[in-house]
């Protein structure tokens, strides 16, 4: 494995995160500089691995400070809370699945307006936890 260091530019460049974020990251912990190369900060190269394992835990749902402590935590408890956020994952899909077959009605329907129509309505009721 190449270990050229990668300054903090090439880190930004090549994971499309602004350098700002970077050094965000380290305060919070999650990633670590290699050292310094003048004013300028080192990563070793798989930093770019920790930052691909940030921006997936982000896109996953996961908030900057749940994912420092999931990489603390005993493999154990990571398996049950990563079971967890698949869990939440997969009823936001079920979720967004069902606002866009409302939309796909909404596109097709023939009443004069949307609260016209007793099947959009229905569904619209059909959303709210109290119903």
């Amino acid at each position: 494995m190449d270990e050229r260091l990668l300054d903090i530019g090439e880190v930004a460049a090549r994971t499309g995160v602004a350098a700002s974020a970077l050094r965000y990251y380290e305060r919070l912990g999650l990633l670590e500089p290699a050292g310094r190369n003048g004013l300028r900060r080192t990563y070793r190269p798989d930093a770019l691995d920790r930052v691909a394992l940030i921006l997936n835990a982000r896109a996953a749902g996961f908030s900057l400070h749940e994912l420092g402590d999931l990489l603390s935590c005993a493999p154990g408890v990571l398996r049950s809370r990563l079971t967890e956020k698949t869990q939440e994952i997969d009823r936001r899909i079920a979720a967004m699945q069902e606002a866009r077959d409302r939309l796909g009605h909404a596109l097709s329907c023939r009443a004069p307006s949307l609260l016209d129509c007793p099947t959009f309505r229905a569904e619209l009721r059909g959303t709210l936890p109290g119903v």
